[in-house]
């Protein structure tokens, strides 16, 4: 499958740690040629750490998809009514905006964005960066899994000896999942 025209919605949340291997995924994504709509969580655009400074990671989205970034519930909830994405990929995902997915919470962009994107019965992608995905967040993630038009990026322990209950998506794998949850299908396998 061509993602070539396709619109797809990256929304970016505060797992820092993860952005150097999700710039290079942006940039294969627009090598394809897809319409690329950046989102970011208020954690993600405020916060500046030890991997960055959050006005870089605006400007770096916005100068590799062409198209200025959402910042505000605002600017995201038209997503919806409007049909703006075929695909919403959450990238990376927090444990944090996993369990707030999970519960209906919708504060911050990127739950507006995924709110408003699956009222359209359209896919949600996720890339799940937690260090409680075997802890506390696993009911979650077990909620998400069994949701209708929900979508995961295959993800295993990536640290087990020092983080046993940490979990972290394969991003390389970002467009074959897109391609799969596009034609309404996991990924597989889904835990690697």
């Amino acid at each position: 499958m061509s993602l070539k025209g396709k619109h797809i919605g990256i929304a970016f949340t505060g797992s820092f740690c993860t952005y150097e291997k999700v710039f290079m995924e942006l940039e294969k994504l627009a090598a394809e040629e897809a319409v690329v709509q950046t989102i970011f969580s208020d954690a993600a655009q405020t916060l500046n750490s030890r991997f960055g400074n959050a006005a870089d990671f605006i400007r770096k989205a916005e100068e590799i998809t062409g198209v200025k970034p959402m910042l505000t519930i605002p600017q995201a909830e038209p997503i919806g009514p409007k049909s703006l994405l075929d695909i919403l990929v959450i990238f990376p995902c927090t444990g944090n905006t996993i369990a707030k997915l999970a519960n209906g919470i919708t504060d911050t962009p990127v739950l507006m964005a995924a709110k408003a994107h699956l009222r359209n019965n359209k896919p949600l992608l996720i890339s799940i960066s937690t260090n409680d995905a075997l802890g506390m967040n696993m009911k979650n993630i077990g909620m998400l899994l069994n949701s209708k038009h929900i979508y995961f990026i295959p993800f295993g322990q990536d640290n087990p000896e020092k983080k046993p209950n940490s979990m972290i998506a394969h991003t390389d794998l970002l467009i074959p999942s897109i391609e799969a949850a596009l034609s309404g299908r996991q990924y597989q396998p889904i835990i690697r």
